[in-house]
């Protein structure tokens, strides 16, 4: 299609969005057309179509729609950016194929009755990913105690830690999803579960003996929401669907706020 503007029924058809969230984009100054028709309607050129493009794309990351305005305002060169997200891209799709090899080998190997290789069955969940964060954020120490803890397992301890995170955030979804409220005993046993769970982990300093187990809580509430990656994580297609200005953090809100009124009521 080569052409110089589209309507916005065309974007809209385009993008596989709505002309209504299109034009909600343009009310709060997220995503102005280019021009306006005498007859009312939108239209967008080609640079309407790389913005819209980039804001798709930090909504897939979980971003919500203030957080993709601040990135918006701050970053100026739009070719850098998409190839920013793109390198973000490969890499993520780097790890899902990892992990989709990985569980398929462990699938055949269980069918076929053959003994399943510990060292392939966890490719792709890699944890040294995150070394750098983790010292920036808690210290050398606190990432060699935690790597060690983590290679000092066996597979099927590995496989069971695994199936816990998976289910706890399961489970977080599925309440948000329901509209509960964080201080209902049902997010209460959520986030004892999240609790419990934090300082079985060693190496963090919800584990550390005399630590600031509600600090630390407290804090990682609040970078769930700020943080693309858990912002995603704790959120779903219909949580998505519900969200207007919030974006992708409705679902991470909901745990902040639940481990906000467990911390401060029992740590």
């Amino acid at each position: 299609m080569d052409q110089d503007e589209w309507s916005i029924q065309q974007i809209a058809k385009l993008a596989g969005t709505t002309s209504r969230t299109l034009r909600h984009y343009d009310d709060i100054g997220l995503l102005p057309p280019s021009s306006i028709g005498h007859n009312g309607y939108r239209y967008y050129d080609r640079a309407a179509l790389v913005r819209l493009q980039r804001i798709l794309l930090l909504r897939e990351l979980g971003l919500g729609l203030p957080q993709i305005a601040d990135v918006l305002e701050r970053e100026t060169g739009e070719e850098s950016a998409l190839e920013a997200h793109l390198a973000w891209l490969r890499q993520e799709q780097d790890r899902l194929a990892r992990q989709i090899a990985s569980v398929q080998h462990t699938i055949d190997a269980m069918r076929g009755g053959e003994g399943m290789m510990a060292e392939n069955m966890f490719d792709g969940f890699d944890h040294t990913q995150y070394k750098d964060e983790v010292e920036e954020r808690w210290g050398k120490k606190a990432y060699a105690d935690s790597d060690r803890w983590w290679r000092s397992m066996s597979a099927d301890e590995k496989a069971a830690w695994q199936q816990r995170v998976s289910d706890l955030g399961r489970d977080w979804i599925a309440a948000a999803e329901a509209g509960i409220a964080p201080d209902s005993d049902e997010a209460q046993a959520l986030a004892k579960r999240h609790v419990e769970w934090l300082t079985g982990v060693p190496g963090t300093p919800a584990s550390a003996p005399g630590g600031d187990v509600k600090g630390y809580v407290l804090g990682l509430g609040e970078m769930y929401v700020a943080d693309p990656r858990f912002g995603a994580q704790y959120s779903s297609e219909a949580l998505r669907a519900r969200a207007t200005t919030d974006g992708g953090t409705r679902g991470a809100e909901f745990v902040r706020d639940a481990l906000r009124v467990y911390a401060e009521a029992h740590l």
